[in-house]
């Protein structure tokens, strides 16, 4: 007779919201390759475009990146001109990160792809449970962070 831990174990909702996320993380950042993003970018772009002109610490704390790699992440993005970085004028040991023009109109094509991928994701319920899971999933999460 087989163990049935595994069966046991993919009907646990920590598995399943697992699966869940797995499958979100691998469609929108299908959706956002479209734009020559990866998800870190858009999530540093979305940052500043919400809360910027901001300094780089800050930026680090709102999005949850770890600060080494949020350097790596702001050099690919003023590489490319999406970014503007400047010392902050009340503290030299500090950078003030803006969006560029091509930063603000990249955070608006990543928006709409974004949802297109989540609208995938969602695909198989109706509207009024995808309120539902929305709210449920904000009731899961919230402190938790």
């Amino acid at each position: 007779m087989a163990d049935p831990a595994l069966s046991r174990l993919q009907t646990l909702p920590s598995w399943l919201l697992g699966r869940a996320a797995a499958v979100g993380h691998r469609l929108v950042g299908e959706h956002l390759a479209e734009a020559g993003l990866r998800m870190t970018h858009h999530a540093v772009l979305c940052g500043i475009a919400e809360h910027g002109p901001l300094a780089q610490a800050e930026l680090a704390r709102i999005v949850r990146l770890d600060p080494k790699d949020m350097v790596g992440v702001l050099n690919d993005l003023q590489g490319r001109e999406l970014i503007t970085r400047e010392r902050d004028p009340k503290d030299a040991r500090k950078n003030t990160l803006a969006l560029s023009p091509a930063g603000r109109e990249l955070v608006r094509r990543g928006e709409r792809l974004a949802l297109a991928a989540n609208a995938e994701l969602l695909a198989p319920l109706g509207p009024e449970e995808r309120r539902l899971l929305g709210e449920l999933l904000e009731r899961l999460v919230a402190g938790r962070l």
